[in-house]
């Protein structure tokens, strides 16, 4: 059952090129099948929350769960209050590579993009 709020669904999304990103770390890390990546939102990093990112094909009973473009997004439930509205993309532009959070529940954010504070 979808979370709501105002009527509004509530979930994380991605981004085409996050999608084809995750698929292409999975299959280095000879993950094959149903390909996901577990969000966790932990204490750390200089701004207090930090985001962390594991390729996995173990989905969890409690978890949330986001399909898009053949790639699951598994949130825990304490994870998932922090990221509800986050649009998660990948760069390898000229400032980096790695995955980019859009998040808009982050009040503060750091330079390094994978600390915030809500």
């Amino acid at each position: 059952m979808p979370i709501t709020q105002n009527g509004v669904e509530l979930t994380v999304e991605i981004s085409p090129k996050a999608a084809q990103k995750i698929k292409y770390f999975a299959e280095k890390d000879g993950i094959a099948g149903d390909v996901g990546l577990r969000v966790a939102v932990k204490g750390g990093g200089c701004s207090g929350l930090t985001y962390d990112l594991t390729i996995t094909d173990q989905e969890r009973e409690s978890d949330k769960v986001v399909e898009q473009y053949g790639v699951k997004v598994m949130v825990d439930k304490k994870s998932y209050i922090y990221l509800v509205g986050t649009q998660l993309d990948f760069s390898d532009g000229l400032n980096g590579k790695g995955f980019v959070f859009e998040n808009p529940n982050a009040k503060k954010a750091c330079g390094c993009g994978t600390s915030f504070a809500v």
